[in-house]
């Protein structure tokens, strides 16, 4: 009790402390909103230039928050006139402004008009840009990916230069495979691969990519948080979009949403279903030492990787007064995974040359059912931001997992095994979030977060016996474990901007009950402990619209269930897996300097990073038994990551946009666990080269090149691999109706070439899948259906910090 008692007055004391800290700053300011003439929608991000009127000169400038509005402040008395610009939108430029000592200009709304360039037979009119890079994170606008319009939102995150994606669809965000993913901004109770991989590109209206969060969110994740922003529509009335996928071979989809709007309510219902299946080859080689015996096998074979999902998604607004809000809404989603596989093996050992042939048939399947559901109020106490916002949201999950591989000899079975994993789990969290501004350029945030998380589950495994020709369970594996934990949290923010100086600074308490009981074990493992987790954002704005950013976060990476389970799991006849109960989690320190310039309507930006990770937590394999491995997870030391993202948007020719992004950072581990040394380093770098044509005005063109650097781990390394992609859009009836045409992997050259090694085994993989994928995508729109693109919809959606706020 002495210990909440003390955390929670060094909150109290941080946050009166910073209340009372940094001045404001006066001058002569000009000021107004940006918005989009269309649509009266704020843009983000639109680059504001002030000009002497007597010479042209460039005195300063600046950029748009997520409302659309800028300041540019300390503006000296004289004349000047002012262009307001934007990528996709004609200039506007306002010719009369007059400034003198101490006065506020407000110039009000200042409309764009989306721009049409006409060059013989090219007639482009302005898009979104693919991906849009802002203060404190990147925006994946999923419409314009044309390539991966028919695939999952792990299609589209092959996009960003920091995500990298293997054979089985599992993510990697700046070479780390611990992030949070966030569905309108809640959190869900499934992997984040797995959530990913569940959601159709097309539900999607952008995925917001943040590296470094503010105290305000949850600190798990090595990497950072994805938050994934479903569609909504802004047109008022009934509107809708029907999407229709489909290809030559097993993979096939729809998906359709519509949406209800008036001045006081505002419901939305989607419903999706998707099948596709894809063929797959493998390699493998293996040896393992033991007592002075080295056992081989080799194989190669081919399978099937299945996905099939359908889920319903539904939200409702209602606008009780101009200052209240209240919404609700829920999601069902039923999943059916499964990987079959037909290999031939060869085995033999040092002593005995005498080659063994078998042949090894092997079904993994994963399923199971999932529904969730959330209620949202917020209140605002004027115009002015000051505002609170109640949230709670809950989700079951219903899963099961099943695995089978047996090794037939002449047509006989001589070995099986079947495994088995099921079970129920729930999650409740609770939020309030307290926002009061404290002047034009500054405010005070606190808030609460509560998160409780159940799991019951149930492993089990049952080994072939000959003579009973039957499955007989093997009670050694068979095992039943309790998970509970609770997280409470309490935070405070505070942000301000001193001249051209922006700043935010806070502080995140978080408190952490958690109890695992096994029924095999006497003991129940639990941890009770406090941790605290600061952060600090700055901005420095100079002239002509340059912006240099910073940050720092501390972060943790708690250990996943299955990693804390202290029994051993057979994965399949040669792999299992055994937890570690005293697993400590990682702590990152993780910072980030960027720097952002337009020139012209191009964008570069330039973001350094620095990673630390304690405590790492690393998947340590050893020999079991001859040709069968052990994977435990231990803590093994530190490692490292420091690299820089590039990223470039311009146009070559009016019908032409390109995007240059690329990711290079060394990386580092250091670590031993019983004398073995773990320290591994490498130079790892990605590029991706994304360009889009417009040719007339409703066709596009899209075209991209992806390349992966090989990277290592701690004992091993993955080989570097490339691929393109293509596609080809259509629209008809004045964007009523839409056919894209999209190739995957044009040249088949993906493939996934993996080693691990020590003193006592090796193993080589080699994985490819089937390619090129064709498929072909329609879409129709109903009565002029358009997507909601601003940040902040009472269902939720877009999240990261104001612009305000630097």
């Amino acid at each position: 009790m002495l210990k909440k008692t003390i955390s929670v007055l060094v909150l109290i004391f941080f946050g009166t402390s910073i209340l009372n800290f940094a001045q404001n700053a006066k001058g002569s300011n000009i000021s107004g909103q940006v918005l989009d003439l269309n649509e009266s929608k704020p843009l983000e991000f639109a680059n504001i230039v002030l000009f002497n009127k007597s010479d042209s000169s460039q005195i300063t400038g600046g950029i748009t928050n997520p409302e659309g509005y800028f300041s540019l402040e300390n503006v000296k008395p004289g004349n000047y006139y002012l262009r307001i610009s934007f990528i996709g939108y004609v200039d506007e430029f306002i010719d009369d402004v007059s400034i003198k000592q101490n006065t506020n200009f407000d110039l009000g709304e200042i409309y764009l008009a989306p721009q049409t360039f006409g060059i013989k037979d090219v007639v482009v009119e302005g898009t979104r840009a693919p991906i849009t890079y802002e203060i404190d994170k990147k925006i994946i606008n999923v419409s314009e990916q044309l390539t991966s319009l028919s695939g999952t939102a792990v299609d589209v995150l092959e996009n960003v230069p920091s995500v990298t994606v293997d054979i089985d669809g599992n993510v990697s965000l700046r070479g780390s495979g611990s992030f949070q993913v966030l569905i309108d901004g809640r959190p869900t109770i499934l992997d984040a691969s797995e959530a990913l991989q569940q959601i159709p590109a097309s539900t999607i209206e952008n995925l917001e990519i943040i590296t470094n969060p503010s105290a305000k969110y949850d600190p798990e994740g090595t990497a950072g948080i994805i938050n994934v922003v479903m569609k909504k529509s802004e047109q008022k009335g009934i509107s809708g979009v029907l999407d229709l996928d489909g290809s030559l071979s097993h993979r096939y989809g729809i998906e359709g949403l519509f949406d209800y709007k008036n001045n006081v309510f505002h419901g939305t219902f989607s419903v999706d279903y998707s099948d596709r299946m894809m063929e797959t080859s493998s390699e493998d080689y293996n040896w393992t030492m033991r007592e002075g015996l080295t056992s081989y096998v080799s194989s190669n074979g081919n399978g099937n990787r299945g996905r099939e999902f359908f889920s319903l998604r539904g939200s409702a607004a209602f606008n009780l007064s101009d200052n209240d809000v209240l919404s609700f809404g829920g999601r069902y989603r039923d999943r059916d995974m499964a990987h079959s596989s037909t290999d031939n093996y060869e085995e033999w050992t040092s002593n005995d040359p005498l080659r063994i042939f078998y042949l090894s048939n092997s079904d993994r399947s994963r399923g199971g059912y999932q529904y969730s559901g959330f209620a949202n109020f917020k209140h605002k106490f004027g115009p002015n931001g000051h505002e609170l916002t109640a949230d709670i949201n809950y989700e079951y999950d219903n899963s099961d997992e099943a695995t089978l591989t047996e090794l037939v000899e002449n047509g006989i079975i001589v070995n099986g095994r079947k495994t088995t994993e099921s079970g129920p789990g729930t999650e409740i969290e609770s939020k309030l979030d307290y926002t009061l501004p404290l002047g034009e350029d500054s405010k005070f945030e606190a808030g609460y977060e509560g998160e409780s998380e159940v799991n019951d589950e149930r492993t089990g495994m049952s080994i072939y016996d000959p003579n009973a020709s039957d499955y007989l369970e093997d009670a050694r594996f068979s095992n039943h474990t309790k998970y509970n934990k609770n997280e409470y949290a309490v935070y405070s923010l505070y942000s301000n901007k001193i001249s051209d100086i922006g700043f935010q600074l806070g502080l995140r308490a978080e408190y952490t009950y958690r109890n695992i009981e096994v029924e095999s074990e006497s003991n129940a493992f639990k941890i009770d402990r406090w941790d605290y987790f600061p952060t600090a954002h700055f901005s420095y704005e100079f002239a002509q619209g340059h912006q240099l950013m910073t940050n720092y976060t501390r972060r943790i990476n708690r250990p996943r269930g299955w990693e804390l389970e202290p029994f051993q799991t057979w994965i399949d006849a040669y792999n299992i897996r055994v937890g570690n109960p005293a697993l400590n989690p990682e702590y990152i320190d993780s910072y980030e300097l960027g720097y952002q310039t337009f020139f012209g309507k191009s964008l570069f930006s330039i973001e350094a990073y620095y990673r630390v990770t304690n405590n790492k937590i690393e998947r340590v394999r050893s020999v079991y038994d001859a040709n069968i491995t052990l994977s435990s997870v231990e803590n093994v030391g530190k490692d490292y990551s420091l690299g820089t993202e590039l990223f470039l948007n311009f146009d070559p020719a009016d019908f032409w946009n390109v995007n240059l992004m690329g990711n290079l950072y060394d990386y580092r581990v250091e670590g031993a666990l019983s004398g073995q040394d773990f320290s591994a380093s490498s130079f790892n770098w990605n590029v991706r080269f994304n360009n889009q044509f417009k040719i007339g005005k409703n066709t596009q063109l899209q075209f991209n090149a992806f390349y992966n650097s090989p990277t290592v781990y701690s004992q091993g390394r993955r080989e570097g691999f490339f691929f393109t992609n293509f596609a080809v859009k259509q629209d008809f009836f004045d964007k009523t109706l839409s056919a894209t045409l999209q190739i995957r992997d044009i040249f088949g050259t993906v493939q996934w070439e993996r080693i691990y090694e020590s003193v006592d085994f090796y193993n080589y993989m080699l994985g490819s899948r089937e390619s090129p994928i064709v498929m072909l995508n329609v879409r129709l729109n109903f009565n002029n259906y358009r997507q909601d693109r601003r940040d902040g919809a009472p269902e939720g959606g877009g999240m990261g910090m104001d612009g305000d706020e630097f």
